[in-house]
């Protein structure tokens, strides 16, 4: 499936349906991606060594471009699709969230590499789905990048 992500804003996420599930597509700042390596004790597996995503992505920060996520946006634990919160310090969400997602139906959290933190009820970082570039604005999920 080709997504068209030439037009996300900087911070910005678009939905895409791929196999029936909702994938999230984010565009991350520099900001966000230095805000994930502050998150390496909070998040249960800042590795994603038990996580599912293809072997071609960076295992930290769960893309095949920095700056550009695509997660499967399905909670890990029931399967709930969770929220998009990229905001810093949300007052529900306390002051040391610095953007991610949170699941409405059992509170889970995950940070804007779709990694769960710890002593959440979902067991899972969020899994990434094969995809590759067709271009810079084109997005193909569904399809492993080559093998290089």
């Amino acid at each position: 499936m080709k997504v068209n992500i030439g037009k996300i804003e900087a911070g910005q996420q678009i939905v895409a349906e791929w196999r029936g599930q909702p994938v999230f597509i984010v565009r991350r700042t520099e900001e966000i991606l230095s805000n994930l390596a502050k998150l390496e004790g909070t998040v249960a597996d800042p590795q994603s060594a038990a996580s599912v995503q293809p072997e071609y992505v960076d295992k930290t920060n769960r893309a095949i471009k920095p700056e550009i996520l695509v997660l499967v946006g399905l909670c890990t634990h029931l399967g709930c699709s969770p929220s998009f919160r990229p905001e810093v310090a949300p007052a529900d969400l306390g002051a040391d969230w610095v953007g991610g997602y949170f699941c409405p139906c059992h509170g889970s959290k995950y940070d804007l590499a779709g990694r769960v933190y710890k002593a959440q009820p979902a067991p899972l970082n969020l899994p990434v789905p094969p995809h590759t570039y067709e271009s810079d604005d084109v997005l193909i999920i569904g399809v492993d990048q080559e093998k290089a």
